[in-house]
């Protein structure tokens, strides 16, 4: 048995990634998997959880951004160095929405909003590249709006819909169900271009906000992970991408396929650290 640790609720962006992951992995890895959902500490019990297990190949973690905000913010014992960067398998698109009969129509709204009554925005956990993508649009807007953190995507939607908040920062795959019904409206993308599926859909840059924030998705092992282990996980990454099957799915999710094997990932995720860091220093949130 293979288990796939997240330290994201059911129904949260890694919970969806990993569990959407197992089913057509199946096919290409002769192998259990079972996926634990860990919460708590922004991602550091999950985190933990993985770290102190063996690395026998049986035990990997979700990677996303906030295991490497996670350490920097509030220096667990066991953080993003205690884990190996294994494989990258996506790109996650950011995304700004509000309530669909909201009074929003755009961002600018929002951020006029803000501007004469504070507002309130929502995103993730205080260590999610969302948190870090609303922080920064407030501080290109110039505005001082309340933000609000959840532990997972599900709580913030509750949030919005119920119009508690005046938008969510959060990752266009844990929207989908909402879309669809047609409940939110989206506002903006945090990527460089943009979202294929939403071509209407402006970026934060297109508004005159020099943000860009892109999600990785990917896994990590305990450290001292064998190489034969790491090996059969690059090659299955490479197929599972280019599976047909896989890619309607992840298609239908607007994940954009960004492999990164093992060796160039864990330069990746150093590289995304140290940048993050600089950022965080800059911003005073950390001394």
């Amino acid at each position: 048995v293979v288990t796939l640790v997240t330290h994201s609720s059911p129904g949260g962006g890694s919970d969806v990634f990993l569990r959407e992951l197992v089913r057509h992995l199946r096919r290409h890895v002769d192998a259990t998997f079972v996926v634990e959902n860990v919460s708590g500490g922004s991602g550091a019990r999950a985190v933990a959880r993985v770290a102190t297990a063996d690395p026998d190949g049986s035990v990997f973690y979700a990677t996303t951004p906030t295991y490497v905000l996670t350490t920097l913010l509030s220096q667990p014992q066991y953080g993003y160095e205690d884990l190996d960067p294994l494989v990258n398998f996506f790109t996650d698109s950011e995304i700004v929405y509000t309530r669909a009969d909201g009074p929003f129509m755009t961002l600018p709204d929002v951020v006029d909003h803000a501007r004469s009554d504070r507002g309130r925005w929502g995103a993730a956990n205080p260590a999610s590249l969302e948190r870090q993508a609303a922080e920064e649009l407030k501080r290109a807007a110039f505005v001082d709006a309340a933000i609000i953190s959840h532990e997972g995507g599900g709580d913030l939607m509750i949030n919005v819909l119920n119009g508690t908040l005046d938008i969510g920062v959060g990752e266009i795959g844990e929207t989908r169900a909402q879309l669809e019904a047609g409940q939110i409206r989206l506002l903006a993308t945090f990527n460089r271009t943009r979202i294929e599926a939403y071509p209407d859909v402006p970026t934060i840059q297109e508004y005159g906000y020099d943000v860009v924030m892109e999600k990785f998705r990917g896994l990590a092992g305990p450290q001292g992970l064998p190489p034969e282990i790491i090996a059969i996980w690059n090659e299955a990454a490479k197929r599972l991408l280019a599976d047909p099957e896989y890619i309607a799915a992840y298609g239908q999710e607007n994940l954009i396929a960004n492999y990164i094997p093992h060796d160039a990932y864990a330069v990746f995720v150093g590289a995304f650290a140290s940048d993050t860091e600089d950022f965080l220093r800059d911003a005073g949130v950390i001394q």
